[in-house]
């Protein structure tokens, strides 16, 4: 599993959830933070603006792509000038979009105004194990699609609006894989327009060296590595490769390792009925002893008790 492929994977937990939602003009709708989950909004139709705190309100075109994750929320409406049309939405609305995965949301005035359409999804994430490359995305990020920008996300857009629109047989599998598909889309279109003189896991994933112990990490953490062994998958010495993954992941290769063993074995006891031996070989580890060491100092009780509890 690439190092991208696999951060997805740790961040989300649950079924991704999605609404394509039509909006009459006039209305304001607010979204309140949502520390527990990350939304993707695209605009599909009509107009529509971006009201965020501490910013002017900034019109989107039709294929703009906003990316959320905690923050201080942010209004979308027709019109800066709209009064906001009911509560905000937050956490709840999230877990009730289930029942709406294949069927458009109305909302807004019965004046019969200009439409707006909407495609929204929302994926859980579980706060236990968030992996680190939250903390370098901003709270809420634009990513501008119109003028063929980013073919590929409005392909990946395109192809989960109109399974919303239309649904037909095995739109239950096709749409939350288009939705993952879609994260990954926003992920990498985010980070490819990100400056070269970027710091942190920003400029991690843009430096071959770090990447490629990142991959070897993550595609076989059962593999003893050593720092060494790491260091020949960057094509560095063992003392450069030391000095460079600390600099950008901000710890040591052999501490980001177990972090990320922990949190692979977390998610298999959640996911999995998998006895502990085995799931200890999987990220590592011969003895059953240690790994339960392991794990209970990451996240503070034995493995068998974390399972018991998120089940």
């Amino acid at each position: 599993m690439d190092v991208l492929s696999a951060i997805v994977a740790a961040l989300r937990t649950g079924r991704p959830r999605s609404a394509r939602v039509a909006w009459s003009a006039p209305w304001h709708q607010q979204f309140a933070p949502v520390p527990g989950a990350v939304g993707v909004q695209v605009l599909l139709q009509g107009p529509c603006w971006l009201i965020a705190a501490n910013a002017k309100p900034m019109p989107l075109a039709v294929g703009d792509v906003l990316f959320s994750h905690g923050g201080h929320g942010y209004a979308l409406a027709d019109s800066p000038a709209s009064p906001p049309i009911g509560p905000a939405c937050g956490p709840e609305d999230i877990k009730t979009l289930d029942q709406y995965i294949n069927h458009v949301v109305d909302y807004g005035s019965e004046a019969a105004g200009p439409v707006t359409v909407t495609l929204c999804g929302a994926y859980e994430l579980d706060s236990s194990r968030t992996h680190p490359l939250l903390n370098a995305l901003p709270p809420l990020a634009h990513l501008p699609v119109h003028l063929g920008r980013h073919a590929e996300l409005r392909t990946a857009v395109d192809l989960l609006g109109s399974e919303l629109e239309s649904p037909r047989l095995g739109v239950d599998a096709i749409v939350p894989a288009l939705l993952d598909v879609v994260l990954l889309y926003v992920l990498r279109a985010w980070f490819d327009e990100q400056p070269t003189q970027a710091t942190g896991w920003i400029a991690a994933l843009h430096d071959p060296a770090t990447v490629a112990a990142l991959h070897a990490m993550h595609r076989d953490p059962a593999r003893p590595w050593t720092v060494a062994a790491l260091a020949a998958r960057s094509g560095l010495s063992r003392a450069a490769f030391a000095r460079r993954f600390t600099a950008l992941i901000g710890q040591p290769p052999m501490s980001y390792l177990t972090w990320w063993r922990m949190s692979t074995a977390a998610g298999l006891l959640q996911e999995s009925d998998a006895p502990l031996h085995a799931i200890a070989a999987k990220v590592g580890y011969t003895s059953e002893f240690a790994f339960a060491n392991a794990f209970k100092r990451e996240f503070g009780t034995a493995p068998g008790r974390y399972r018991t509890r998120q089940s």
